[in-house]
């Protein structure tokens, strides 16, 4: 199988995983929202922010690093898979413990801090999962990593299904978080060992502190990742209340389902990038030039129509209950097309062996977002957050998209952004002008005339059609 039909191949597979994934997730969230209200719903929002923020610790950045070193030289594989596991069991003793003394500082009532240390197990056991992903992705065997985010997402939603069926409380909803990674672990390790690797556990300290010192760069912009794309919550919740946290996620969860269209990408482009950086430079220039423009119109396409129908978004999703949140995802919505293109950058940086440029962005920027939040929240609450994100993101943006510029030299603006955006401002319009006949209608003439739209503004040419001839082999 050629390159490129091999990479199309793991990308259509993760595709087609990722939109049943979130597809399973919609619904998990629309039903666990509904059901619980915006103050269970928050507690348990909170909990899954304030977790994830110290999950990152237990990773150590190791995740994305295997990925980069053993698609390079898979004769690692067992040596890095051994060490990482007995350096993520230290590492995830040490995480638990500070959630613990955490928790009890910050004096939350006693329902809520279970929740967390349920939420906080879940997290860790997840970390290891993520290990064995890694080797998946290293191989490029994106089947076994597809696979298994469709049962992590049918796991989820059945069994908060059950528990929508029988009555249960928030601290069963956070139970099944914990439920589901384990049996997501056990698949990951049976698969790995009968597949790839067998784990054999190794204390190599010389070895440990070359991968960590390697790591290190990629778990500092993790966890500054992590931090300002969940202090948000966090904050929300010690400064305004549990209800204001709900209301921020319901929009901000809707934000974060979307990310699967570059996550997909990225997680198959990420082995390949990191290889011609090695290899072959002129190949990687080029990878990033299309997913630049392929990912900019993506989130472009997707802004438009989150923000003109975000009011019907919210009502049909949550519910009246959640009115506020419309709002909220008005102003989250603009941080799609940045998102997308800090997620391409973030990963990019990585291949490139520039892990400790992103961990020193990600770390000014978590700075920004928690200025920005104490600024914001107690004068607007959760829009205060929504405001937050985006300025941030924005941040974000600038600092990447300014060295990336230099080491590939400027990508050509009018067919990369002059023309998307020239594509999003027509289509808006559009949709727009159909709106008072019906938003249905409005939708479906957006995404009829979306296609002829593009080709006609010269924005998909040639040469992505012959790519994707030679994508379906037909070349």
């Amino acid at each position: 199988m050629s390159a490129i039909r091999r990479l199309a191949k793991n990308t259509g597979m993760l595709f087609v995983a990722q939109i049943i994934t979130y597809v399973l997730g919609f619904l998990y969230l629309m039903y666990t929202a509904r059901y619980l209200g915006p103050d269970a719903y928050g507690i348990l929002s909170f909990a899954l922010a304030f977790t994830l923020i110290f999950g990152i610790i237990s990773d150590l950045g190791l995740s994305q690093f295997i990925v980069r070193e053993i698609s390079r030289n898979k004769s690692l594989a067992s040596k890095y898979l051994g060490n990482a596991i007995v350096l993520k069991i230290i590492a995830s003793m040490i995480t638990f413990s500070l959630v613990v003394i955490i928790t009890n500082f910050l004096d939350y009532p006693k329902n809520t801090i279970i929740i967390v240390y349920l939420i906080a197990l879940y997290v860790l056991i997840n970390s290891f999962s993520q290990i064995f992903s890694a080797i998946f992705q290293s191989y490029e065997k994106m089947e076994y990593l597809a696979l298994g985010t469709v049962l992590n997402g049918f796991l989820l939603l059945s069994l908060a299904l059950i528990g929508i069926k029988y009555g249960m409380n928030v601290t069963y909803f956070a139970s099944v978080y914990l439920i589901v990674s384990v049996l997501i672990f056990s698949y990951n390790l049976i698969i790995c060992m009968s597949k790839f690797v067998i784990p054999k556990l190794e204390l190599n300290l010389n070895f440990w502190k070359k991968l960590l010192s390697e790591s290190l760069f990629f778990v500092m912009a993790a966890v500054f990742t992590e931090l300002y794309f969940n202090i948000d919550s966090v904050m929300l919740s010690f400064m305004v209340g549990n209800e204001a946290v709900g209301f921020y996620n319901a929009a901000y969860k809707l934000i974060f389902i979307l990310m699967f269209i570059p996550s997909v990408v990225i997680i198959s482009m990420f082995p390949v990038m990191s290889k011609h950086y090695e290899y072959a430079r002129t190949l990687l220039k080029e990878e990033y030039e299309k997913l630049f423009r392929y990912l900019f119109i993506l989130a472009l396409f997707l802004f438009i129509f989150g923000f003109l129908f975000s009011d019907k978004i919210i009502l049909i999703i949550y519910g009246n209950e959640f009115v506020p949140s419309v709002i909220a995802l008005q102003i989250l919505i603009c941080v799609i097309p940045i998102i997308f293109m800090t997620y391409l950058f973030g990963n990019l940086l990585g291949a490139i062996n520039k892990q400790r440029l992103v961990a020193i962005i990600t770390g000014i920027c978590a700075i920004v977002n928690i200025v920005l939040n104490i600024i914001l929240i107690p004068k607007f609450s959760f829009y205060g957050a929504s405001v937050a994100t985006v300025l941030t993101e924005m941040v974000v943006f600038i600092f990447m998209f300014i060295y990336i510029s230099r080491f590939f030299h400027k990508i050509p603006l009018k067919d990369n952004i002059i023309k998307p955006l020239l594509f999003a401002l027509i289509l808006a319009i559009i949709v727009s002008f159909t709106l008072h006949i019906n938003w249905i209608i409005a939708i479906v003439i957006g995404l009829i005339l979306s296609i002829p739209l593009l080709y006609l503004l010269n924005i998909i040419g040639k040469d992505d059609l012959e790519l994707i001839k030679r994508i379906v082999g037909k070349k």
